[in-house]
């Protein structure tokens, strides 16, 4: 006994609260370093052109060190060079990348010489975005090139100098080493000098952009036996050396020799960074997916900048991110310097305790602020890195096993029975649900559809919940006033809105508040229509399958939402897509309608009392063999899908199968209904702030990137541990401050009182943190403000009801189950606050005290901040266009 206490560890409950703190401080420092030694290339130009690595063995993800290449398309090359020339000059191994350049840029041309008769002669080929496209054989630089900066007489190349080129790529070396009377490495030499003063000289400049290509290292072994005795690696280093030196010459400072000039030339050595001995048979000639990548890269170099600058911000390469236009800027001070400025006024006025510095009323204002600014700096400038996502199964699968392994040591189970889809097994599920779809996001596992269906499925449990638990909720309460709309309408939209509008983005992008929100009015709307007659199962089931035709042909019919969106972009200046509201409504437009059933049944079995029958533990053996059976018979036909969008043609129509059967077996018997994972519980009760702060801390590039704080390495593990510790505290401490808001913005309605809400389970556990302890937020003195609130549960269906609420003729009143957004605990406590809170009326005060709201009630302050989002809108500059 005596042993096992010494090897007990007590963790502080602040532990991760100081730890991520910690993080958070020396990822800053590690940020301002990064600017200080980089401060010569702040938009990564150099890297891209010296430094990367490949992401995976197929040599298709190219990485350069710090930044997100593009993929471009003919859309973007269009956007970039807008009918203009671009000319190649030099050897076979320039030609070869010419051909895959012009073949990214229209497709439709050839990605390789016709024949081998004509492969030593110049080319010009004409894409279809009008852009010209030239190729001059000139291995030595001493002919076509001649002509091209001395045109005179019949020489003059009209079209090159009246319009000068837009990119001019240059090419030369190995042709000196194979054929020695040229003159070998001397005169190579000469040649280099000579054209790269004439290009540093001339004026008007050459083209907007010259790139010089260095010389390919061949791969020896693989050689000719002619071409092995003249080519050696000694002389290539020699000659890249050199071409190296003499563009970056020495009195150029290091500052200046990176700034993008017309008349400069630049270097890409990183070109043969990207070669690899087994894409080549002859040792000089490289496979197609190596001469594109490098050709892509030459276009990140010249084009990216010059690309719309738009969400998403997933091109970062040699890019500027785009200077915010006054209103946005006008956004981006408000959220920022709100919680200074207040806790300013509020220090002068002596309101400050010195001992806390940041008083109760302060903090989630800080909080919000602290974080959303964390986010703008994170993905709307270069502060820290962003590279890009490449699937490796042995990190998702590593993941996923130590994701699963943390939740199972973490199980704990409660003294009695808790019921069927109690509060803290919904937290868990939820829970679950959200690591598995970081991991999914952070891997870039949705190319994968064995594993994108699944998820799929995640999805529409989160759905399910939300129509499970509000029709418990109506069905028992029938508690439909403003105020209920206002809470889960503010509380599920809140951080939403104000990332829309500081990061530049739309609200359709955080999808997943969208989607709940707009089937939380679904729900809300079936149940309120004929709401007196609720008591009828025949009426309420009707009431429901009214409800799912009515809007499964409205979410088919896509005009139905082009000509509302029409209207809100006419009026209001929101342009939302209807097309991708279209995609996201059809997936999951069943499943909402399965939870609601699933509710009218559970409160039908409990009010029959049917578990008393003797023959349901036979039903119970039964359902449970079913949903087994349907698990497997789920998983075996997605991963016979061929792709996909094969299984998305599916997914309406069974994802209720997994989710349903999931529900019954996790509930299969006491044991399983009393034990629930405290880590998992703990990621379900901030869930939605964990899905929407992804966007842009987690990940980076609006999802597109992974985020990257410790610079100059390429171990992402490290990083991982850093960014997932202060993403997943800053997402907890951010739902507790979206809780105070909503209080703050909803209050208590003016000139009535809320309906009463479930009762809360005298039983049920408070919030749990990763440490064991509660979940707090921090204050400065190390002391915490609890915000968590009891949970409820739904009751038994056993006899165990000793502890449960009962109505007026004694029947047992059930617990609102949870739903994605714990919609229940925060509207109890708003609701019942005037009463029974026992939080520091201060938390309160800094908004929503009645000297400062004397006459503005509810839908008062919502109108207000709907017409100051309806003026924000109208002055928002529009998004660039491609």
């Amino acid at each position: 006994m005596g042993s096992s206490r010494r090897l007990q560890v007590h963790l502080n409950p602040l532990f991760p609260q100081y730890l991520s703190l910690f993080f958070i401080c020396s990822i800053v420092i590690l940020g301002l370093a990064g600017l200080v030694l980089d401060q010569s290339d702040p938009l990564k130009c150099y890297a891209l052109l010296h430094r990367g690595r490949w992401l995976d063995s197929v040599f298709k993800n190219w990485q350069p060190d710090g930044c997100m290449l593009n993929i471009y398309t003919p859309q973007d090359t269009s956007t970039c060079f807008r009918s203009r020339q671009v000319v190649f000059v030099g050897d076979s191994i320039t030609r070869q990348l010419f051909f895959q350049f012009a073949n990214i840029v229209d497709p439709k041309l050839p990605d390789a010489p016709p024949d081998d008769d004509h492969k030593h002669s110049n080319y010009t080929l004409d894409a279809e975005n009008k852009v010209q496209l030239s190729f001059y054989w000139d291995p030595y630089m001493n002919s076509s090139y001649s002509r091209l900066v001395h045109p005179t007489g019949t020489d003059r190349a009209p079209s090159l100098n009246s319009d000068r080129p837009a990119l001019l790529v240059l090419g030369t070396g190995l042709w000196y080493l194979r054929n020695q009377d040229s003159g070998g490495l001397p005169a190579w030499e000469a040649r280099v000098e000579a054209v790269i003063e004439t290009i540093r000289n001339a004026r008007p400049p050459l083209a907007d952009q010259i790139v010089f290509l260095p010389v390919e290292e061949p791969v020896i072994s693989k050689l000719s036996p002619e071409r092995a005795n003249t080519i050696r690696i000694s002389d290539v280093d020699a000659m890249n050396s050199d071409l190296f030196h003499r563009i970056y010459s020495p009195h150029d400072s290091f500052s200046t020799k990176l700034l993008r000039s017309p008349h400069r030339v630049s270097l890409s050595p990183v070109l043969n960074h990207m070669l690899h001995d087994s894409q080549t048979t002859d040792g000089l000639h490289f496979s197609t997916p190596i001469i594109k990548a490098q050709a892509n890269l030459l276009l990140n170099f010249r084009c990216n900048d010059f690309l719309p600058k738009r969400y998403p911000m997933d091109k970062t390469c040699c890019r500027s991110y785009p200077s915010p236009s006054w209103p946005h800027f006008f956004v981006i001070s408000i959220v920022c310097l709100v919680a200074p400025v207040s806790w300013y006024y509020s220090y002068h006025a002596g309101k400050i305790n010195p001992a806390t510095w940041i008083s109760d009323e302060h903090r989630p204002v800080f909080i919000m602020s602290g974080a959303v600014a964390l986010m703008y700096v994170a993905d709307r400038t270069s502060f820290w890195f962003k590279e890009q996502k490449q699937f490796d199964p042995w990190f998702f699968g590593s993941s996923s096993v130590l994701a699963l392994l943390v939740g199972l040591a973490t199980v704990k189970r409660a003294d009695k029975d808790l019921g069927f889809l109690n509060r803290e097994q919904t937290d868990e599920w939820k829970g679950w649900m959200q690591i598995a779809i970081l991991i999914y996001h952070y891997t870039g596992a949705s190319k994968i559809s064995g594993i994108y269906n699944p998820i799929r499925v995640l999805v529409a449990a989160y759905l399910f919940m939300t129509g499970y638990g509000h029709t418990v909720f109506y069905v028992k309460k029938a508690d439909y006033g403003f105020l209920r709309i206002a809470q889960v309408m503010v509380r599920l939209n809140l951080l939403t809105i104000i990332l829309a509008y500081v990061m530049n983005t739309d609200y359709l992008f955080y999808y997943f508040a969208p989607l709940v929100s707009f089937w939380y009015i679904v729900v809300y709307v079936t149940m309120a229509i004929g709401s007196q007659y609720n008591d009828r199962t025949v009426f309420l089931i009707c009431k429901v399958l009214a409800a799912m035709s009515v809007t499964t042909f409205i979410i088919n019919e896509e005009w139905i939402l082009k000509e509302i969106f029409s209207v809100l972009e006419g009026a209001c200046n929101i342009p939302w897509s209807a097309k991708e509201s279209s995609f996201r409504l059809q997936l999951d437009y069943w499943i909402v309608y399965f939870g609601m059933l699933t509710a009218i049944a559970y409160m039908k079995v409990r009010d029959h009392r049917l578990t008393d029958h003797p023959l349901w533990p036979m039903v119970v053996k039964v359902s449970i063999g079913v949903s087994a059976v349907g698990m497997v018979w789920f998983f075996a036909f997605e991963l016979l899908q061929p792709s996909k969008f094969t299984y998305n043609h599916w997914h309406p129509y069974i994802s209720w199968i997994p989710v349903i059967s999931f529900a019954i077996l996790r509930n299969a018997n006491p044991t399983l209904r009393s034990a629930s994972s405290q880590v998992f519980g703990f990621i379900g009760k901030c869930s939605l702030e964990t899905f929407i702060m992804q966007y842009h801390l987690w990940l980076a590039a609006d999802t597109k990137g992974l985020l990257i704080v410790i610079p100059w390495t390429r171990w992402r593990i490290p990083n991982v541990i850093v960014t997932t510790t202060i993403f997943v505290w800053l997402s907890n401490q951010v739902a507790q401050a979206t809780t105070v808001f909503t209080g703050w913005i909803c209050g208590s309605g003016k000139g009535s009182e809320p309906s009463s809400l479930p009762t809360h389970n005298a039983n049920a556990n408070a919030n749990t943190s990763v440490g064991g302890g509660s979940s707090n937020m921090l204050t400065p003195s190390g002391r915490t403000s609890a915000t968590a609130s009891p949970s409820e549960s739904l009751p038994l269906i056993t006899d165990n009801d000793q502890d449960e609420p009962k109505d007026g003729s004694g029947e047992r009143i059930p617990f609102e189950p949870d739903t994605p957004i714990r919609p229940v605990r925060w509207v109890d406590r708003l609701a019942e606050s005037p009463a029974t809170t026992t939080r520091d009326a201060s938390s309160t005060a800094f908004l929503s005290r009645r000297k400062e709201w004397p006459e503005v009630g509810l839908v008062g302050r919502l109108s207000l901040g709907l017409v100051a989002m309806w003026i924000l809108n109208l002055m928002w500059p529009a998004a660039e266009s491609v």
